[in-house]
């Protein structure tokens, strides 16, 4: 008796390999291929005449477009959810490109989504600052976390002291690590920020020693005085928690010195409390304003990484949902960072406190590689690193 069984087919090169597999003429692959890969695109607060130009040429496709009963009458704003091939967006995209209320940049916004969601990156490296990069594609990068501060949640107070923090960054490039995130003013639910110089004194020589021993520098600061003296130290990136927001001066600086940027999503210094009405949705929106403010300013789309901001005003339940959503984040046409490493909504799902949280820490950052993470930014490199390998190579899997 013949089998059966169910495929799933999740971008063009496992279409490819299956067509190669089947034997059809490889004439027809460019035909064929657009029509095996289906995506679900939901479009936000469209004016409804353009919701309406949306729904009819999706249906002139052959594909559909779902928006809610009240844009027939041609008012306010709807959501709207596309459903088609990759054939019927692309024919979809040509189409409105022509038209008006906007949606040339519909258009070109889901062209850049499309190619994100197929594993397509915008670019093949994330540009740093002096002339260096980090590759995207090949395999997870991973970020080392190296806290110079008495009082982080998890390592406070354990490298303190400059000698043993340059040790261990080094200890964390031998193990594995891409880049070293060397963060000097702990922010951490409930913590008391640093003041500018307490952070300065505790992150320059750290900075300095590393740069000198020739290791990729990443620092965790929100603030621009801090990004200019360490990028003029010789660090690489500047990882934002305020995406830009918490101090108005640090984008000249980032432009200034062509540096690598993480922004990050933040709803614990900012906007605290404030609900979520569509959780991915309002982070994407809330990531997409700094990035185009960015772009604006000068700062090539290859310097910027995003991060969904675990922890930081998010349940524990958020975070999870975060967690499996991830590829969504792909849409911006952006690398994306996960850092989650040992956080509290591990701890609350396992029961577990801090220093008990590997295994679930490591749980965390292969769903991550699986899900679209770039790079995670973890406490524990060596084990880590040798977690997401194993990830990267099932996801890589050509057999």
């Amino acid at each position: 008796m013949a089998g059966h069984h169910v495929i799933l087919l999740h971008n063009e090169e496992e279409v490819k390999r299956c067509l190669e597999r089947l034997g059809p003429d490889k004439g027809g692959y460019p035909y064929l291929i657009p029509k095996a890969l289906f995506h679900c695109v939901l479009l936000k607060d469209i004016q409804a005449p353009a919701a309406n130009i949306i729904k009819q040429e999706m249906l002139a496709t052959g594909a559909d477009a779902a928006v809610s009963r009240q844009t027939i009458l041609g008012q306010g704003t709807t959501d709207v959810l596309l459903m088609g091939t990759r054939k019927h967006y692309r024919r979809f995209i040509e189409k409105i490109k022509r038209q008006p209320f906007g949606l040339k940049k519909v258009a070109s916004d889901l062209e850049t989504m499309l190619k994100a969601v197929n594993g397509y990156s915008s670019h093949s490296q994330l540009a740093l600052a002096h002339g260096q990069s980090l590759p995207l594609g090949e395999r997870t990068l991973v970020m080392g976390i190296l806290n110079v501060t008495p009082d982080s949640f998890s390592d406070g107070g354990s490298y303190f002291d400059t000698q043993r923090a340059v040790e261990r960054g080094l200890e964390m490039i031998e193990q594995g690590a891409d880049i070293i995130d060397v963060g000097g003013a702990s922010s951490r639910p409930q913590a008391e920020i640093a003041s500018e110089e307490v952070e300065l004194q505790r992150v320059m020589p750290v900075v300095e020693g590393l740069v000198r021993r020739g290791v990729l520098v990443s620092v965790d600061t929100f603030r621009a005085r801090v990004a200019r003296e360490t990028l003029q130290a010789g660090a690489h990136l500047i990882n934002d928690i305020g995406r830009l927001q918490m101090d108005h001066n640090l984008l000249p600086v980032l432009v200034e010195f062509q540096a690598g940027v993480v922004l990050m999503h933040n709803r614990l210094q900012m906007n605290h409390g404030q609900p979520y009405t569509d959780l991915i949705s309002d982070i994407i929106d809330e990531l997409n304003q700094s990035v185009e403010q960015a772009l604006e300013a000068g700062l090539p789309r290859e310097s910027i990484m995003v991060d969904p901001g675990i922890g930081f005003g998010k349940t524990a339940a958020e975070n999870r949902y975060i967690v499996k959503h991830l590829a969504e984040l792909r849409s911006l046409g952006l690398p994306v960072l996960l850092a989650a490493s040992r956080k509290n909504f591990i701890g609350l799902t396992l029961g577990l406190e801090v220093d008990q949280r590997l295994e679930g820490s490591l749980a965390v950052a292969v769903a991550g590689a699986l899900n679209g993470a770039d790079m995670v930014r973890v406490h524990d490199v060596l084990a880590t690193v040798r977690a997401v390998r194993m990830a990267d190579g099932i996801r890589m899997e050509n057999g």
